[in-house]
Formats: C-alpha cells, sequence, structure tokens
C-alpha cells in the first residue's frame, strides 16, 4: 500500500490571493554558531497560512500524543510526514505501531520553502527532505534538550542540516553543548521564522523551554482562528 497523500485542497490556500495583507518581514541572517543559521521571518504569510490548513487536515497519520519507552508522553503533539519516527524506539519506520497508520507524504510545496531557505543559508549542502516531523506544542507545551541523532549514519556524517520552521507563538528556544539548560543558550523563535542546523551544529543539544502566550500575529489568528500554542515542522533527509 503506497503511503496516504494529504488531501490537496490547503495547497490552494498557498497560491490564493490574501484578503488582507499582512506585513511582509525582510528576512536576515543571524548565526550564532559555526554550522547554525537563523532567518528571522522567512516564510511568507501565505505560506505559513498553507501550512496550519493542512495540519487541520484529518485522516490515518494525523496528530497523537508521543511516548518515550518509559511509558511518559511528551509534552506536545506530533505527526510524521514521509517517514514515521518513533520516539519510544528511536527509529524511522513506514508505519505507527500502534496503530498501523503510514506517514502522509511531503507536500511539495512545503519541501520547496525549506530547500529555499536550506539554499540562502548558502553554507550548508542542499538536501532533499524524506522526513517532516510536525509539532504542535499547547501553551503549555515543552520540549527537553535532545540531540536529533536517529537519521542514518551517512546523514549524520555529511553533516546535513535540518530545516525547522516556527509558525503561531513565540517559543522560547534553548541550545547548547551539552543537556544542561543551565548552561543553554536561549533565543525567541517567532513565527515565520527558519532555523537551521547542520555541519559542526548538526547534533546540537536544543529544546523548548516554553512557548509565549498570545504572541503570534494577529493576521494568523483572525485568518485561522489558529489555537493558541505554536507549530513547528522540521525538515531531514534521512
Amino acid at each position: 500500500m503506497s503511503p496516504k497523500k494529504l488531501k490537496p485542497q490547503y495547497l490552494g490556500v498557498i497560491r490564493r490571493e490574501k484578503r488582507k495583507s499582512p506585513p511582509r518581514v525582510q528576512p536576515r541572517f543571524n548565526i550564532s554558531r559555526p554550522g547554525m543559521v537563523l532567518l528571522k521571518g522567512f516564510v511568507k504569510p501565505e505560506d505559513q497560512i498553507g501550512m496550519v490548513s493542512m495540519c487541520r487536515q484529518p485522516g490515518p497519520g494525523g496528530f497523537y500524543e508521543p511516548s518515550f519507552k518509559n511509558g511518559a508522553k511528551l509534552n506536545l503533539w506530533m505527526m510524521s510526514l514521509g517517514k514515521n519516527w518513533d520516539p519510544a524506539l528511536r527509529s524511522y519506520g513506514p508505519t505507527r505501531l500502534f496503530d498501523g497508520a503510514q506517514a502522509p507524504t511531503i507536500p511539495d510545496a512545503f519541501k520547496m520553502i525549506a530547500q529555499t531557505a536550506n539554499s540562502t543559508a548558502s553554507e550548508f549542502p542542499q538536501i532533499n527532505p524524506d522526513v517532516c516531523i510536525v509539532n504542535y506544542y499547547t501553551n503549555s507545551g515543552k520540549l527537553g534538550l535532545h540531540q536529533d541523532k536517529d537519521e542514518s549514519k551517512s546523514s549524520l556524517a555529511k553533516g546535513l542540516p535540518f530545516i525547522s520552521i516556527s509558525i503561531g507563538d513565540t517559543a522560547e528556544f534553548l541550545f547548547g553543548d551539552t543537556r544542561d539548560k543551565d548552561q543553554a543558550t536561549k533565543i525567541n523563535l517567532e513565527s515565520g521564522d527558519v532555523l537551521i542546523l547542520g555541519g559542526e551544529s548538526r547534533l546540537l543539544f536544543h529544546g523548548v523551554s516554553h512557548v509565549k502566550t498570545n504572541t503570534a500575529p494577529s493576521w494568523l489568528k483572525e485568518e485561522m482562528s489558529i489555537r493558541p500554542g505554536r507549530v513547528n515542522l522540521t525538515f531531514r533527509q534521512y
């Protein structure tokens, strides 16, 4: 059986003219350390709306509350596109163990946004994303410091980047060389920001300490009647 394809209706949200004209934010680089690039306001408002619309599509392979190996629940909701990632097994596979759902395909429009960001940060090799992990954080959501190291040995050895897109409320993002949160650096990731980690920073410890309430752009709230919280899409090449 082939992976379930997402309904195409949301793609029109990306292409259609907006009823309003939300402000454009001029992207800028903020390189915090080698292999780490932050593109502020990089994702266009209409593309943010399209991504949120896609995330609302019901069906097999949608959001669920994941658990660690010890049974403890993560403080977020998750779905995987392209390949399913299991946080308990810390591995990728074609289906989810608990319900047998196959990972929906990654929309080409989303890949294009991620690859354009990848090209803009020219210090990184170009990736062809075959995995996108989508996390939804409520205003009480958070994620402890961790490394993203479950991709293939080849991908990690090459330092291929992962590309993280933030939509909705602002997150306080932590990163550092160890899992010690007291030693971690803090930055704000706002709606439309793209964070890229590759090369020397590919295995950086990172996490989300909290989500800041009522910080999503007003145009996003008005257009989508969006729930409070943050959507994060992370693109990788397995």
